[in-house]
């Protein structure tokens, strides 16, 4: 003979059984946005990941400041006569002229929200499909955040 549990009771198994599968979801989410090859605190990995992402996103509004207030003191000084900004204007007006453009740093920001982050004290690094400027996607943790170096 087969018991059969009342409805409510079933009701209430059910929900508990759709909870535990949201919480699951929810932390493979996690898990997954933290990246099991990524070295350092989730914080810290988060934190060179929004970083990275902000100056993608200055780049694509073609914001030289918001994109030179990213970048580490040593990079943000007069070069030449010429501030960060006009600099940092000049590289954007040729890269965002170039065809797909856009689309590349769109992509870029996408990809700089779960690509591999390593902290090694107070230098970060992020593996994304092509650099940020000249060089290797390099962090320095200063002026209380991560500044981008390279």
């Amino acid at each position: 003979m087969v018991r059969r549990l009342p409805r409510l009771r079933a009701a209430r198994v059910g929900a508990a059984l759709a909870a535990l599968l949201i919480a699951g979801c929810a932390a493979a989410a996690l898990a997954a946005a933290y990246s099991e090859q990524s070295v350092g605190t989730p914080g810290q990995v988060a934190w060179v990941r929004r970083a990275a992402g902000n100056f993608l996103a200055a780049e694509l509004a073609r914001n030289p400041g918001a994109a030179c207030a990213i970048l580490d003191r040593r990079l943000r000084g007069t070069v030449r006569h010429r501030t960060c900004e006009q600099r940092m204007d000049a590289r954007m007006r040729a890269m965002l002229g170039a065809p797909g453009a856009r689309s590349r740093l769109r992509g870029q920001v996408r990809a700089a929200r779960s690509a591999k982050v390593i902290v090694h004290g107070n230098l970060a690094s992020i593996d994304l499909p092509a650099p940020l400027l000249n060089g290797p996607n390099e962090f320095r943790w200063t002026e209380n955040c991560w500044m981008l170096e390279h």
